[in-house]
Formats: C-alpha cells, structure tokens, sequence
C-alpha cells in the first residue's frame, strides 16, 4: 500500500499539465499526483463537482490563479475531504469592474474569430522580464494554450467572470495551508496573495523571487521545495 498522499494539482486559465511537469516529476516520491482537466463546465460550482467525483475520498490540493478559484469552491462544497491546501499566484476577491470588462472584451473577439491563445504580446503579464526570452518556459505556456483552445478558453473565462468572492471564507478553511506568491507577479500581486494567508488561520505564506505569475514554471526549484515541506511537515 502507498504511502504516498494523492494530490491534486489544479491549473490557471489555458493551462494544463505542463504547467505541473516540475512538480510532478520532483514530488513522485511522497505524492501520487494527478491534474485536473478544468475546461468542461463555465462556472466554479460545477468545475468543483467535477473534481471531487473523480478524487479519492481524501487528497491534498493545490491550485494556481483560476485554480485557485476552483480550489476554493472546493473547500465551500467538500472541506472534509481536502488534508492539505496550496494556493499559488491566486486572489480571494471578485474581479473589478476594469478586470471585468477586460475579460468580457478577451470572450468578444474570440467569439468573433479572433482567439490567439497566448501570444508574444501576453506574455510580459504572466512572466517575469528575465524569462521572456527564455524558450523552454516561453514555448511551453504558447503551446498549452493552444491545446486548451477556444471552446475552453469561452468555458473558463465565464467561470472566472461569476466566480463569488472568498475573503469571506478564509476563516472557516482549517487544514494546513501554504499560499505562495510570485515577487513580481503583475496580475496577482504579492499583496492581494498575503491577503489569502492573513485570512486562513495558521497558513504559510512564501514570495518567490524573481517571478511572475507562472510561479510552478518560472521557479521551480523554488516552489518545489516549498510544496514539500507543505506536503511533509
């Protein structure tokens, strides 16, 4: 019998598996780690039920951005049977009118034809500058979105856009919890991150260094280790 903990690794928006391929090949020997598919449904309750239907009736749970908000409707809908939380570059607040809008605008051109994925041109959001020029990372965020694509970018951005607020929430989590932010992450500053652990009572809080908002593929090193020390302590 393993004694291995299952852990289930929940990635952002147009992001898959190899936003984990680190983690996964770093922690196979304490975790039996599985990733999500999060682009079947277009809100976070049925994203969540999703989830938990295929999970082992207890795991650990780790969530990046809209993982994240996947993640906390989880702990709303089956707290019992989450041992452990990671939350990585993610934010417990509802979108502002300005992200609104922007993301209502993202759905517009792409139902119009205009979907591109991840271009050049996003890529200062998610990254940190020194990784911009840095093909093993760059290349692997371009070609997940194009493998997640259009139907699912449509899904996941209406999920984001109803996604409730969970500052509300953060007091009733109680399982061990490590939050982990990216020092440079434009999209979910290192502040809105520490707002998450100040809320849960007894988490960890970690900054990355030089990192964005990717932090699982821009540092891996340093995430890795974080994440084992949150699996194993």
């Amino acid at each position: 019998m393993s004694n291995k903990v299952p852990l289930i690794l929940l990635p952002g928006l147009l992001c898959d598996d190899a936003l984990w391929q680190n983690q996964i090949k770093s922690l196979k020997g304490i975790a039996d780690c599985r990733v999500a598919n999060l682009t079947q449904y277009d809100n976070m309750a049925a994203l969540a039920r999703d989830v938990l239907a295929s999970a082992p009736p207890q795991f650990a749970l780790a969530g990046l951005s809209m993982g994240g908000y996947v993640a906390f409707e989880i702990m709303r809908q089956a707290p019992e049977r989450v041992l452990k939380l990671c939350l990585l570059d993610t934010s417990a607040r509802a979108d502002t009118p300005d992200q609104s809008q922007r993301r209502r605008l993202l759905l517009s051109m792409s139902k119009a034809g205009q979907f591109k994925g991840v271009t050049p041109r996003l890529l200062p959001m998610l990254i940190h500058p020194d990784r911009l020029q840095d093909h093993d990372v760059t290349d692997v965020i371009m070609a997940m979105a194009e493998r997640v694509g259009r139907e699912a970018f449509h899904n996941q951005q209406t999920a984001i856009l109803n996604r409730i607020e969970s500052l509300p929430y953060l007091k009733s989590i109680h399982c061990p919890v490590q939050v982990i932010g990216g020092a440079e992450d434009t999209l979910t500053p290192p502040d809105i991150v520490r707002e998450i652990a100040n809320g849960i009572p007894g988490s960890r809080f970690n900054v990355i260094e030089r990192c964005g908002h990717l932090s699982p593929l821009e540092q891996p090193e340093a995430v890795t280790q974080v994440m084992q020390k949150w699996l194993t302590v």
